[in-house]
């Protein structure tokens, strides 16, 4: 059976983890391929939010099995905060979460290193979550990484002569620091990882494969956050991407299933970096206000735009996407018209194509297309969508040649509805 793919098409905060909550009954298992606690998937039902930043999406069923996969950078003390929060709610992780031996964790220095780089950049810094991502990954990348396998045997040893590499590397920056503050709540977080079941995650998702079981895996952040492929510097550390996930999971490419794209009814990013769409205006605290534009893991508000088709074709060509889902259409019906780029023009010359990179005179090109005064909160199938909504995503699935298939109306599990395109 064929895995399929759930990832982000913008700069991350498209949904993720809501549509993965509202896919995981269809699936056995659900897997993390990348990133690591700089994610923020926001779940709600029953009226309660739940941010996740380490676990799958899929954990709040217990019947389905959840897999940290390789690909992944966890950091142990925040990854036990998040399972104490769970555990708090009644819940035994225990039996429904594995951990890959693989995966690299991240440990207090690399944050620290983290900060320091940041606070070096002055005005070119890039807009780091501070959850030290970046040096996990560059010691991945540097052949010095500890994995979650390495808790099992001489890890204290490991551990010091990988902080004493750190400590040396820090003496280049002006940066003020307390490495005891910083390890508060490390041993805690070895010990809680050591009572999950810690395993060779490629061959158990690739024999869950052999045992027809279905498989999903979530992808963190967004495809213009790709370190290939996004908007760099500007970028994430790892591959976002569809191909992210079969050397974030250990599955050839020809396993990979349907790849479902999530992107918003409009762009929003967190950070620094490009963003030609983006609204410095009344209309972009508008939808700053009505989308509650706010990070899930660092709060910073977030910066808000029309939808970019230029970058959102892009992300599904390199994607390979099957399915779109859009979410956040709900928040466009505060405004009467709506306005879609649908090319760039730099230095005059109009063009379709995402460049090597978005210049400072990149102007977007848009297209008008007239909004919808309803509320859409309330509604639970498309029968019920007006007709200037029908009519946005039939001009959005024309531009993109993939269908629509799933809208979110609302951040709660219910307000999900699944179109027919046939």
């Amino acid at each position: 059976m064929k895995v399929d793919v759930l990832l982000g098409l913008q700069w991350g905060d498209e949904g993720k983890g809501k549509v993965v909550d509202v896919l995981t009954p269809e699936y056995d298992v659900i897997t993390r391929f990348q990133g690591g606690p700089n994610a923020g998937h926001t779940l709600e039902f029953n009226s309660i939010k739940h941010v996740l930043h380490n676990i799958p999406s899929g954990i709040f069923h217990s019947d389905k099995m959840n897999i940290i996969g390789n690909g992944v950078v966890l950091d142990p003390i925040s990854f036990k905060e998040e399972v104490d929060k769970l555990e708090a709610m009644g819940m035994d992780l225990t039996r429904n979460l594995m951990i890959s031996k693989k995966a690299h964790l991240i440990l207090p220095t690399h944050r620290i290193l983290d900060a320091a780089s940041e606070a070096s950049k002055g005005k070119t810094k890039i807009g780091s979550t501070l959850k030290g991502i970046g040096p996990t990954y560059m010691d991945k990348t540097g052949r010095n990484g500890l994995r979650v396998g390495d808790i099992l045997s001489d890890f204290d040893r490991k551990y010091n002569d990988l902080k004493k590499k750190h400590q040396q590397l820090l003496t280049i920056y002006d940066y003020e620091y307390n490495i005891a503050e910083f390890e508060k709540g490390l041993a805690e977080g070895i010990a809680c990882l050591k009572k999950f079941t810690i395993i060779d995650s490629e061959h158990r998702i690739n024999e869950y494969q052999r045992q027809e079981k279905s498989v999903l895996a979530e992808g963190a952040q967004g495809t213009l956050l790709d370190i290939d492929f996004g908007s760099y510097p500007f970028v994430t550390s790892s591959n976002t991407i569809c191909a992210g996930a079969c050397t974030g999971m250990g599955i050839a490419p020809n396993k990979i299933g349907e790849v479902y794209g999530i992107f918003k009814a409009y762009c929003t990013r967190v950070g620094s970096g490009p963003f030609p769409t983006e609204l410095e205006d009344e209309t972009g605290e508008t939808l700053r206000k009505a989308g509650h534009e706010f990070g899930a893991t660092t709060g910073r508000p977030r910066r808000c735009g029309w939808l970019d088709l230029v970058a959102l074709k892009y992300a599904v060509m390199i994607n390979g996407v099957t399915q779109l889902i859009m979410t956040k259409g709900d928040v466009l019906s505060k405004f009467k018209t709506i306005k879609v780029a649908t090319a760039y023009k730099i230095d005059g010359v109009e063009t379709r194509e995402f460049p090597f990179e978005l210049p400072g005179n990149m102007e977007p090109v848009y297209t008008e297309l007239p909004g919808w005064n309803d509320d859409l909160t309330g509604m639970r199938s498309e029968n019920e969508f007006p007709e200037e909504l029908n009519s946005y995503i039939k001009f959005l699935e024309a531009e993109l040649e993939v269908p629509i298939t799933i809208v979110s109306v609302g951040p709660d599990r219910e307000q999900t509805i699944v179109r027919e395109t046939k």
